[in-house]
């Protein structure tokens, strides 16, 4: 017998298969819920597997949601999912149900899976999630095409009262589609909470003709400085080579690239100081507090 990827226990004995079968082919995953031992163990397949156990109206929702989109969120080992409050849904291990109101529009499919909305996952996410990290999803989401602008503002207007709306808010304005990854959002909020002027993301960067050449992760273009995040994409040799040639044009022609890596996350102080000390060196002087 051919078995399915995943399955649950009512669907496979109705299917035919008996209960050895079952028990030599299935991975428990949680009270009925199944994964054959042929198929790969991902978010997708085990979201996939509990889905038909969900009332109708659900979705996976909060950082499960934001991981099947590709935001920059770790996939959390139990999946959550989103009920309306007039479902019930039986307790099991290895699915954390949470309730909210949601309108048709709430709820998406990703890749054949039922899913919030970008907009409604950064709404939920903004009940426990720190600012600058709800941008960096919120970036990504809209980066992916998953949210924009006005699909925020929409759900922000129905959300009023709501626990998080307030941070939610406060965040919104900040996000763009122009972020390339979570430590370059990061940083982006902290220079938007500091003193500093505001830096421009993925700001282009003019040769002496006024001629871009390229562009920058986050970019002053007043002072002709740039701040450049340098992960781990950046370490193969072809790589390397192409930001060299990117980096030393850009000097020739009047511009400070600062770089950060990961290691510097943990220190917001001293890029603020070190961005601070660059743009000062480049004409810019603080306001008088």
């Amino acid at each position: 017998m051919e078995f399915e990827s995943t399955y649950t226990w009512a669907g496979a004995r109705a299917a035919g298969m008996t209960r050895r079968q079952i028990g030599a082919d299935g991975v428990r995953l949680g009270r009925g819920v199944y994964l054959s031992r042929a198929s790969d163990d991902d978010l997708l397949t085990r979201c996939r597997a509990w889905a038909p156990t969900l009332p109708a109206g659900a979705a996976f929702g909060l950082h499960t949601a934001a991981a099947l989109m590709g935001a920059f969120v770790d996939p959390p080992d139990v999946l959550q999912a989103v009920v309306t409050p007039d479902r019930l849904v039986p307790h099991r291990s290895g699915l954390t149900v949470v309730h909210r109101h949601l309108e048709p529009a709430d709820v998406v499919l990703v890749d054949g899976v039922p899913v919030t909305s970008g907009a409604q996952t950064f709404l939920d996410l903004a009940r426990t999630t720190r600012p600058d990290e709800l941008v960096a999803v919120g970036d990504a989401l809209f980066r992916l095409g998953h949210l924009d602008a006005a699909s925020v503002a929409e759900r922000l207007v129905r959300a009023e009262g709501l626990r998080g709306v307030v941070r939610a808010r406060h965040c919104a304005p900040r996000l763009t589609p122009l972020a390339q990854s979570r430590p370059e959002s990061l940083v982006r909020c902290w220079m938007l909470d500091s003193h500093l002027p505001d830096p421009e993301p993925q700001g282009p960067l003019e040769n002496r003709w006024g001629v871009v050449v390229t562009h920058g992760d986050l970019v002053w273009t007043r002072y002709r400085l740039v701040l450049e995040y340098e992960g781990v994409g950046h370490a193969s040799v072809e790589k390397l080579h192409t930001d060299v040639d990117r980096h030393s044009l850009a000097a020739a022609d009047g511009w400070l690239v600062q770089r950060f890596t990961s290691r510097h996350l943990a220190r917001p102080h001293l890029l603020l100081d070190r961005t601070e000390r660059a743009l000062i060196s480049r004409g810019w002087r603080p306001t008088p507090r």
